[in-house]
């Protein structure tokens, strides 16, 4: 089969790649229809994250049930399924209290072996171990550009929406308008903040966070910080969402939330940061990131996109074969577009 690996920083390529096989009775194997390029994927493109050279990258995916082991339950062969971007088996500590994102033995699609060795789904064909959990089946009708997000992107900024505590009435600000950004946008509204103020520097960008109901404010060309205490009687925003990963983020999201309120880092983070924490403990703010709790959020998430409460459509900007990949990951670093969807 055909794969996208990576080779070194700044270069992925197209290779001929073994079929994967059962391994396990809870394995399924998925013939990939549309697979996306992520935010996480350039972490690995810029040699940010580290992988072995010659690894399978990609880890969101819709297609087809080709094969599944005696164990698996919940999907069958035929089935037209999306999956979650990392495994949970089920069963640990973790997974008992339904953390599924801190599962002892998770494995994340296409981030090498210190994420659990699992190729990735930029291919014709992936593994996909622990299926009935990792896997769903695709609503009737859901397109595979819009099913594509339940497994990461949309499940990532339901996450940081509902672990933020945001609640109905609150003022929300969410940093960076990637894919992820603007499905936090997207959640924010549609559990109920009364009003977003979305922030970035990219014109296009901001413009469909505002298509979304929020107020897009340009990092450099607008005065953020003077807007939003307009607009809060001088307190600040309920909930701040970091999307972007990057301390300067970070400080802008402490300076833009009100005393008592939250922040949420849903933005990668592999390096040490500085963090204000004088001006945290003073304002007595909440800090929490890590990874999103994908599985934990799919199902609600599936529902909500069925309903037309959530709908990524919009954010897909390129449609590329998957001989293209190259090119797409050439496109999506320069920020020219917001998601490719790669097909075989």
């Amino acid at each position: 089969m055909r794969a996208v690996t990576f080779q070194a920083p700044g270069v992925v390529a197209v290779e001929e790649r073994p079929d994967p096989e059962l391994i396990a009775a809870d394995d399924a194997i998925v013939r990939i229809e549309a697979s996306g390029v992520c935010g996480s994927d350039l972490h690995i493109f810029h040699g940010r994250v580290q992988i072995e050279p010659g690894f399978t990258i990609g880890h969101e995916y819709v297609g087809t049930v080709l094969a599944a082991g005696d164990a698996v339950t919940r999907v069958a062969v035929g089935d037209r399924v999306l999956g979650c971007f990392q495994t949970a088996c089920g069963t640990c500590f973790f997974c008992r209290r339904g953390d599924y994102h801190r599962c002892e033995q998770s494995r994340t699609f296409g981030h090498g072996a210190a994420l659990g060795a699992l190729q990735g789904t930029q291919a014709e064909k992936a593994l996909v171990p622990h299926a009935d959990l990792v896997l769903r089946r695709v609503p009737e009708g859901m397109s595979d550009d819009v099913a594509l997000f339940a497994g990461d992107v949309m499940g990532t900024g339901f996450h940081a929406v509902v672990e933020s505590g945001l609640r109905p009435g609150d003022v929300a600000a969410v940093l960076g308008l990637g894919p992820v950004g603007l499905c936090a946008v997207q959640a924010a509204r549609a559990v109920g903040a009364a009003h977003v103020f979305a922030i970035d520097s990219v014109p296009e960008r901001l413009a469909v966070a505002a298509s979304f109901g929020a107020e897009a404010l340009h990092l450099s060309e607008q005065d953020v910080r003077g807007a939003v205490r307009a607009a809060t009687g001088g307190r600040g925003v309920d909930v701040c969402i970091d999307a972007v990963g990057d301390p300067k983020a970070l400080d802008s999201a402490i300076r833009l939330t009100r005393a008592c309120g939250a922040i949420q880092c849903i933005g990668v983070y592999a390096e040490r940061a500085d963090v204000h924490m004088g001006l945290l403990w003073l304002k007595t703010l909440t800090l929490r990131g890590g990874q999103s709790n994908v599985i934990g959020h799919v199902d609600r998430v599936l529902a909500m996109m069925s309903a037309g409460l959530l709908d990524p459509s919009p954010l897909v900007t390129h449609h590329m074969t998957l001989e293209q990949a190259p090119e797409a990951y050439a496109v999506f670093d320069r920020r020219e577009a917001l998601k490719v969807v790669l097909t075989p």
